[in-house]
């Protein structure tokens, strides 16, 4: 029997030591939701997670791009169903404007109504979206992926000679009527072509909006896996590690009792 060393005692503050530092990672865990705490947990699983989260990251980027492209084609398009309208109403305007009973007043208030169409369809071609402009023969790249994937939006020109001709014609004569119902009938074929166009583009955009949101809610699932804490299991370790505490601050006592015995002998 020896009092200067104690192996009992050392042995069991060791493992009480031991089981304090994991009862304290099970409790960091639980509180954080997260299973690693520090990089020696899980090295290989914290470099995967980083680049899950930063990808997860850029993806939500992009998706927020696609949608604020697709406000702008649907902004763009509202204008358009106006703009359709208007030519609509111009084009009826100029038939009327050549029916033979009507005389140079009633033309002029037909011509009247038809400039006001036409000049509010000028208006509209100057509009913008956010300080960009929503008519312009400019393509639009769109980011569609968290890398270097793009979309080409097509530019509408409400500029464009075929809506000028029919804004800039008159019904103040039979013949001037017709020329005007002429201009008026390309710029409503023009119109059907750049709704069909824009119409492309919100349906591709669409697409590349849902495709983003299906991949980065598998990256989010794959970066779970990998990160975060399983509140079951991790409580059943928790309670472990508690009673194993518990257990080696008593059995340590039990062990710091022993030398004691040496005073009987010594009486």
């Amino acid at each position: 029997m020896v009092i200067n060393t104690n192996p009992t005692a050392q042995a069991s503050s060791d493992l009480l030591a031991a089981s304090s530092v994991n009862l304290a990672k099970s409790l960091q865990r639980l509180s954080s939701g997260s299973k690693i705490i520090t990089p020696d947990d899980d090295s290989a699983g914290l470099a995967v997670s980083m680049k899950f989260e930063a990808q997860s990251k850029r993806m939500g980027a992009a998706i927020t791009n696609i949608s604020n492209a697709i406000s702008y084609t649907k902004t763009q398009d509202g204008y358009l169903g106006q703009v359709n309208k208007a030519l609509n109403r111009m084009s009826e305007l100029a038939v009327s404007a050549q029916d033979v009973t009507k005389g140079t007043e009633d033309k002029a208030l037909y011509d009247k109504e038809f400039k006001a169409l036409a000049t509010y369809i000028d208006d509209i071609a100057g509009k913008q979206f956010n300080g960009v402009s929503l008519f312009t023969t400019d393509e639009k790249l769109v980011t569609t992926d968290d890398t270097t994937g793009k979309f080409t939006m097509n530019g509408i020109n409400l500029a464009a000679a075929e809506y000028t001709s029919a804004t800039g014609a008159s019904l103040t004569s039979n013949t001037s009527a017709i020329d005007a119902l002429t201009a008026v009938k390309a710029a409503i074929t023009q119109l059907a072509t750049d709704r069909g166009t824009e119409g492309a583009s919100l349906t591709r955009l669409n697409y590349s909006k849902d495709q983003l949101t299906v991949q980065r809610t598998n990256i989010d699932a794959a970066n779970s896996v990998i990160k975060d804490v399983d509140v079951a299991t991790e409580s059943t370790n928790f309670a472990k590690q508690n009673i194993l505490v518990q257990s080696g601050t008593a059995m340590l006592a039990q062990a710091n009792t022993q030398g004691q015995s040496v005073l009987r002998l010594l009486g």
